[in-house]
């Protein structure tokens, strides 16, 4: 629960910058968070989140 919530935070931060400094519209951001949260409810919904907890397992484990 604590990754899908650092990726929700850290892309609204993205989206918020790309319309701040990249002068994307409002209505462009709007959209992507609309479809966003329908991806989130469809099918593959639980297979993206299991594809960003691995992520998060592997950046986590590097050594750097």
């Amino acid at each position: 629960m604590t990754i899908a919530v650092s990726a929700v935070i850290l892309l609204g931060v993205f989206v918020y910058l790309l319309w701040r400094y990249a002068r994307l519209p409002l209505w462009q951001a709007a959209i992507c968070a609309a479809f966003g949260y329908f991806l989130a409810s469809s099918s593959i919904g639980p297979d993206i989140g299991d594809g960003l907890r691995a992520l998060a397992r592997f950046v986590a484990g590097l050594d750097l």
